[in-house]
């Protein structure tokens, strides 16, 4: 079956969310341009590994080449706080992430691409072979991606609150904590 690349160039939105109670979330990207949306299911931690990327490559950009890459400000201007758009419909769960920077047209890129069972050659990330796994690629302005990475680390640190002592997370009922002993804290203690 031949691959399909979901391209978003000026996407309307393009944002992490989640669906779920904290400890049993499961983490979405979403892009949406026009009628066409697109969610894809992702693991938390690579939300914020991409989040904490995009900052790490405006960072170079703006070292390299004196871009203009947007600022805290702007960011917090542009952030998208609307939920995710529903039916939330899982086109398939990322596996690899490729992150790059367009020159011609100032944009950051970045692309999902679906889990396989195969190794992946790096060759086929920020590339339109036909062969591969199903990808999403999106184009973002450094203003747009830095709101992206700002609302995605909240999206990741909205969870449930680290146990002060562990830093494991602690659920309501509270957990066993290995630093008191197998005590079971709760969040009230």
């Amino acid at each position: 079956m031949a691959r399909v690349i979901h391209v978003f160039r000026q996407p309307d939105r393009f944002i992490a969310g989640t669906v779920g109670e904290p400890g049993d979330r499961v983490f979405f990207l979403q892009a949406v341009e026009s009628a066409r949306t697109v969610s894809v299911a992702i693991e938390k931690q690579q939300v914020a590994v991409l989040a904490e990327r995009i900052g790490s490559l405006l960072e170079e950009v703006g070292r390299r080449f004196g871009a203009e890459v947007g600022d805290a400000q702007e960011a917090v201007e542009l952030l998208d706080a609307e939920p995710l758009q529903v039916p939330v419909e899982e086109e398939f769960r990322v596996g690899t992430m490729g992150l790059g920077w367009d020159a011609e047209s100032a944009a950051v890129v970045i692309e999902l691409l679906a889990v396989t069972e195969e190794e992946i050659d790096e060759s086929v990330v920020l590339d339109d072979t036909d062969e591969g796994p199903d990808a999403v690629r999106v184009f973002l302005t450094p203003q747009e991606a830095r709101a992206f990475a700002e609302r995605a680390d909240r999206v990741v640190n909205a969870g449930r609150k680290p146990c002060p002592l562990c830093a494991e997370p602690l659920d309501p009922a509270g957990h066993v904590c290995p630093r008191q002993n197998g005590y079971r804290r709760s969040e009230e203690d």
